[in-house]
């Protein structure tokens, strides 16, 4: 090990273990019951948005070539376009991570309690709940170490039984199930601009080698290649597996399908496949939870340093992890957690407000760093460069999920990111000389910025 690498603890396997395991979730193993309705058009949309996420994954991948900077999105934003907007968008990602963590949490339960039938009351679900959110997060307060390990196992475990739905359940596909092309019955633009953030969801966490940077062996090599390796491992996954359940369970079924990869796997093989497809997301559900939990710590530490957030979030506990950031976070999901456990709402009804309020707070800062690499080129280099045909793609198909998103998702999310607001005025009014030394320090060092 070189002296560079001293003290770095996630290599290759290790982000490409985080990438896979944040985005093979909750998002993948529902998606084929809310995707049945439109057909083989989901197939197309799942192939296209996989193409897109890829483009915004290169995106990502050029800009930690650049600079591999701890906080990924946030980094490049700040860089890119001044630290207000790096603020929004850390604000606004780190909104995403943890109202995503109820819904992988609640994911898990369910499985649970098919599983344990006993289990399926409101304060048993609404427990075991909690516990699986605070369990994982007491796995990332041991180290950063710990949970790159972590999630090398879970991951690692759970691509074995997912990979043969989607491999060997080729051969038990049933190919009458995608005679219609869309039979939702909505227009073609509409259809898939509804497809667009449920199969986005699924994509979340594409860039999530870049945010831990400063524990990266290698960053500028190891971050571009987990992460294209990591998205083309999830996607491929994505397509097969949906074509396989869509194609063994009839559409009328998988629609009303609470555990679609647990149904098609009996069908094919009976009880001991459905409980082990069970067991698998359980893992998946676990690995899922350690990924977003570790890059809920980093995201406000690494604007915390920056005096964006506050101070708090920047402290380590003595094993070097920002403990305080994943409790409060962990505090947050909890809340969200309570409130859909107490509310009346329904819940799916709550579920789709998650799912669309953490969509669109993580799709805002993928718009941001899709066009990111030349601002961020001018600063570290004294260069512009041209924004290339990815990068447009990238940010095309950014800015179309969060069309997709719908009206109530963005209004709630625009909601949310203006409430950060008056934190960065108080931030800014309370560390004034802090920033104004760092502005002057960053003018002296950064090299002019050519056009």
């Amino acid at each position: 090990m070189t002296s560079s690498s001293k003290g770095k603890s996630l290599g290759l396997a290790a982000c490409t273990a985080i990438v896979v395991g944040n985005m093979v979730g909750s998002g993948f193993y529902l998606s084929p019951a809310a995707v049945a309705p439109y057909g083989k058009l989901a197939i197309i949309v799942w192939i296209l948005m996989g193409a897109g996420a890829i483009c915004l994954g290169l995106t990502f991948a050029r800009l930690a070539s650049l600079v591999p900077a701890v906080g990924g999105p946030y980094a490049y934003t700040r860089l890119a376009y001044g630290d207000f907007a790096g603020f929004l968008i850390a604000w606004g990602y780190w909104i995403s991570i943890w109202t995503s963590l109820p819904v992988i949490a609640i994911a898990f339960t369910g499985v649970m309690i098919d599983l344990f039938p006993a289990l399926g009351n409101r304060f048993a679900a609404t427990v075991l709940t909690l516990g699986v959110i605070w369990s994982i997060v007491l796995v990332n307060l041991r180290g950063v170490h710990a949970a790159g390990l972590f999630a090398q196992v879970t991951t690692y475990a759970k691509l074995l039984p997912f990979g043969a739905v989607a491999i060997i359940g080729l051969l038990y596909i049933d190919t009458s199930h995608f005679s219609e092309f869309n039979p939702s019955g909505q227009p073609l633009l509409q259809s898939f601009a509804t497809l667009a953030p449920l199969t986005m969801f699924a994509y979340l966490g594409l860039e999530s080698a870049t945010v831990p940077a400063g524990d990266v062996e290698n960053a500028k090599r190891t971050i571009p290649r987990s992460t294209v390796l990591g998205i083309s491992i999830a996607a491929t996954l994505y397509v097969l597996g949906t074509v396989v359940v869509m194609g063994v369970l009839p559409r009328e079924q998988l629609i009303h399908s609470l555990a679609p990869f647990s149904q098609a796997a009996g069908v094919m093989w009976g009880r001991p496949g459905e409980l082990a497809i069970s067991i698998a997301v359980l893992v998946s559900s676990i690995g899922a939870l350690n990924g977003w939990t570790l890059l809920m710590g980093q995201i406000p530490m690494a604007a915390a340093r920056d005096g964006l957030f506050p101070p708090l979030f920047a402290r380590l506990s003595p094993r070097g992890v920002p403990a305080w950031g994943m409790v409060i976070s962990a505090s947050f999901a909890t809340i969200l957690v309570l409130v859909q456990a107490l509310g009346s709402e329904g819940f799916a009804a709550v579920y789709r407000l998650m799912v669309g309020l953490s969509t669109m707070a993580a799709v805002v800062p993928y718009a941001f760093c899709a066009l990111a690499r030349p601002l961020v080129a001018g600063v570290m280099q004294g260069r512009m460069q041209r924004i290339s045909a990815i990068e447009l793609i990238a940010f095309v198909f950014a800015i179309f999920t969060l069309y997709g998103s719908g009206a109530e998702p963005v209004l709630y999310g625009l909601v949310l990111l203006m409430l950060g607001i008056p934190v960065y005025v108080w931030q800014r009014r309370n560390a004034p000389q802090t920033m104004d030394e760092e502005t002057a320090s960053d003018a002296t060092t950064r090299p002019a910025v050519s056009g």
